[in-house]
């Protein structure tokens, strides 16, 4: 795909929203964390169904330390991974409190030294927190980028760095929720919805013609 090309979908993308946000419900930084934590393997949905009840009852690194392993699961267990995410949890607010003063880092190298956070997840926080132009690659920008051939990767990691080669500065800072959202919601795994995508005379999907008619 050619420059000018990804320009125009980047364009249709942004005057479709102009104002992207991330469908994960929070009221801090310190939430957000915590529900990108969780969101690991497991829809944005499922997430929001155990926050709602889980930050009612702690919303601070501390809180959420008093509260234990046993008494975070029992808040997550309906999602994937509870045992995991759990621990990760508790071990995370530990050392924001010890190390951080229960404030999140501002960070790349300090974000990625708490349990359970990798780069996809430093990457969002570092774009929706602190306004860094990070395009963090899930499951859904991933199969966009390769099935438009918008940013054509075999990793994760390749098909970030191609798209913070590509993508011009002025798109920076919101890419990541356009094409979240569009492969969340349009450019599905199974069924795309081509019949109603902004960029279908863009894209170069060899297969849009079918899911078009």
């Amino acid at each position: 795909m050619n420059r000018v090309k990804r320009y125009q979908i980047l364009c249709k993308l942004r005057d479709n929203n102009i104002h992207p946000v991330i469908e994960l419900v929070y009221r801090s930084e310190f939430e957000l964390l915590i529900a990108v934590l969780l969101s690991a393997q497991t829809s944005d949905i499922q997430v929001n169904k155990v926050t709602t009840s889980l930050f009612k009852v702690v919303n601070t690194p501390q809180d959420m330390l008093h509260l234990g392993v046993d008494g975070v699961k029992n808040y997550i267990k309906s999602i994937g991974l509870s045992n995991t995410k759990s621990k990760n949890i508790i071990e995370t607010c530990r050392l924001l409190i010890d190390k951080y003063n229960g404030i999140l880092p501002s960070n790349r190298v300090g974000l990625e030294s708490l349990p359970g956070v990798g780069r996809k997840t430093a990457n969002i926080i570092l774009n929706v927190v602190f306004g860094w132009p990070t395009i963090a690659v899930d499951t859904h920008v991933f199969r966009f980028c390769n099935r438009s051939r918008f940013a054509l990767g075999n990793t994760v990691l390749s098909v970030e760095k191609k798209l913070l080669s590509v993508v011009p500065k002025e798109f920076q800072r919101n890419c990541h929720q356009w094409l979240v959202l569009h492969g969340r919601h349009v450019c599905r795994a199974k069924q795309p919805n081509c019949r109603v995508c902004v960029i279908k005379d863009l894209c170069e999907f060899k297969e849009k013609k079918r899911f078009i008619l």
